[in-house]
């Protein structure tokens, strides 16, 4: 509602085939110089929807139908080049590979990469502000905390929102009778229709009725500072939730449905992927017994589900066999085989993992299991950090597609708040649709070897 347009994707969506079209017909212009005759347009619109398609499918993968955070539009014309780059790869392959779909001349087709390549650069980074133009209503946010400045930053700072935020009020810093003064007066001399306001807040649990009188003498609206965080960024905002969160959104209910048919998918993907897996099995353990001639495989503790210990196969990748916490209890350096940077660089150290799928320890999607050693530690200095173990872990996860800078290795409370945070979103939201996003936005981080 006061978020970025939700019809936004659907419009860039629209956009894009347009602006393919419009490549294609101006790529048949230039090259002929004539306007484009209906022959020549039925001749090549079939192989290029096929391709339209696929680089609508890229576009989804890439992540070019998110929301335009202040994240996504610092990093748009880089995300944009990328996906650019694989679609001209995916269209080079499809027309020169496959004879069928073939376009004689082929130099049409590199005139219509470079036109399409320029207009939807155009039209991502600049186009995009013709969705402008919703009537901002001013409002104002109470709440306090490092995520209410991160939100009040995102909103002041990116002109997609349809809220203009002209002051805060911190709870923590004047009384209630000064809130409820400074809130009557931002309504009376601003013109004030709406307050995002921190519901679980306990200094303001005593002025709610206060604020339920406003909605009947004036046009303000009252948001919940939690949704509008969550549905912005993506993640829970960890320093401001209390138990009575926990209570309401992941109480243990059985989701039968999803359990199931998310149990099925594990078996039958593990199972397939598992197989044509064996194909590297040979090479990698050549590879790392001609490296150094250690063990080929390793067993790593991780905590699962309810708090379970169980334990996870990787190939080896490190030069101590130490079952990943060994450096943590001692400080003993541990370094990176040759071998095992390809490995890693690729995710083939993984591979075995598909069998603690297969077996049920693991699931393809969930948060990133953890070393027992790091969880009591965790445990003791991040409110709520057990309530990710609510689930079975996974291969793959929110977390390690969203959060740029992950804890590597060593303890990283900081860092670890925010992957928490990503992980209850998840937990809150799991669904067979949000799998599906993870399981295809994985893929792009593989495509593009960027590591989680």
């Amino acid at each position: 509602m006061y978020t970025p347009n939700r019809k936004e994707p659907i419009i860039l969506l629209f956009g894009d085939l347009v602006i393919f079209l419009v490549s294609l017909w101006v790529a048949l212009f230039l090259r002929y110089f004539e306007i484009p005759s209906r022959i020549n347009i039925n001749e090549h619109f079939p192989p290029f929807a096929i391709l339209f398609l696929v680089w609508i499918f890229m576009f989804f993968i890439f992540g070019l139908y998110e929301k335009h955070t202040t994240i996504l539009k610092n990093k748009l014309p880089n995300i944009i080049l990328h996906a650019q780059v694989t679609n001209s790869i995916i269209a080079m392959l499809f027309f020169y590979l496959i004879p069928y779909f073939g376009i004689t001349p082929k130099t049409n087709l590199l005139i219509y990469l470079v036109i399409s390549f320029l207009l939807i650069s155009l039209w991502r980074n600049y186009g995009i502000f013709l969705l402008g133009g919703t009537k901002k209503q001013n409002g104002i946010i109470i709440g306090s905390g490092e995520e209410v400045d991160e939100l009040e930053k995102e909103i002041s700072n990116n002109e997609r929102y349809s809220i203009k935020l002209i002051g805060s009020i911190d709870p923590d810093k004047i009384s209630n009778e000064e809130v409820e003064a400074k809130v009557l007066e931002f309504i009376q001399k601003t013109d004030i229709s709406i307050v995002i306001v921190d519901m679980q807040n306990k200094k303001l649990e005593s002025m709610l009725f206060g604020f339920y009188n406003l909605i009947f003498s004036s046009k303000v609206h009252f948001v919940d500072l939690h949704k509008i965080y969550e549905e912005i960024f993506d993640r829970v905002p960890i320093s401001l939730i209390k138990h009575s969160w926990f209570l309401e959104n992941l109480s243990s209910y059985p989701k039968m449905m999803y359990t199931v048919l998310k149990r099925a998918m594990d078996i039958i993907i593990s199972l397939i992927l598992g197989i044509i897996s064996l194909i590297f099995y040979p090479f990698v353990m050549i590879a790392i017994k001609l490296d150094d001639g250690g063990n080929i495989f390793i067993e790593q503790n991780r905590i699962g589900k309810s708090n379970k210990e169980i334990k996870i196969i990787k190939f080896r990748t490190m030069s101590k066999d130490d079952k990943g916490e060994q450096c943590l209890k001692t400080g003993e350096g541990n370094s990176i085989t040759r071998v095992g940077k390809i490995l890693r660089k690729l995710r083939i150290d993984e591979f075995p993992q598909l069998w603690n799928v297969l077996n049920g320890d693991l699931s393809l999607i969930g948060p990133r299991p953890e070393m027992p050693v790091l969880v009591k530690i965790y445990e003791k200095e991040i409110p709520y950090y057990n309530a990710r173990h609510l689930i079975k872990p996974g291969l793959s996860g929110w977390a390690q597609l969203y959060q740029d800078t992950p804890p590597k290795f060593q303890a990283q409370a900081e860092q670890t708040k925010i992957k928490l945070s990503y992980d209850l979103y998840y937990i809150k939201n799991c669904s067979i649709f949000l799998d599906l996003k993870v399981a295809l936005k994985t893929i792009k981080v593989l495509i593009s070897r960027s590591g989680m």
